[in-house]
Parts: C-alpha cells; structure tokens; sequence
C-alpha cells in the first residue's frame, strides 16, 4: 500500500508528531513497508482458529489471605534508620 503525502501529514497529525520535510520521503517508505507487511497477515489461513485474549496461559497464582498478629510499633521502628519515639523521621520535602 502506497502513503501518499496528505496521508502522512494526516497521521503525523493525529499522533502529534512534528518530522522535518527531508523526511518525509523516510517515513512515507516505512509506513508502507508495515502496511505492507499487514496486507500479508491477509494471506494467512486463520479458518478454525481461536481469537486470543491474552498471549499467554498463564493464570495469576495468588496466596490465600491468612490473618496474623499485626506488626507491633517497637518491631516496626527496629531498623528504622531515624525515628522519634514512635514515628520514622524522614527528610521534609514541603516548604
């Protein structure tokens, strides 16, 4: 499939894209070497094949949700590197 120039300055447009004039030729090239590679899925015999939701069969593994006994606060502030009696210090970052 041929790109001509007002289909290239449309498609430029619409995904607000700037290029230089010298370009054009480049990228008008390109696009039609990808549409052309498009127009070859065409040829492929797809009778009988599932369309696909997903690219893999993988399912996500999740754990079971269990209840435990919280973190308590001496726990939690034991490596802190700064903290204040009960809270970690951290660097301001509001004036």
């Amino acid at each position: 499939m041929k790109i001509d120039k007002q289909t290239l300055q449309k498609i430029a447009h619409l995904a607000r894209l700037e290029f230089e004039e010298e370009s054009a030729e480049a990228m008008m090239a390109d696009l039609s070497k990808i549409l052309d590679w498009v127009e070859q899925l065409n040829e492929v015999d797809t009778e009988g094949v599932e369309p696909l939701t997903h690219m893999s069969v993988e399912v996500n593994v999740l754990r079971e949700d269990l209840s435990q006994e919280p973190l308590s606060r001496e726990r939690g502030l034991k490596n802190a590197p700064e903290k204040d009696q009960d809270y970690f210090r951290v660097p301001k970052v509001l004036e």
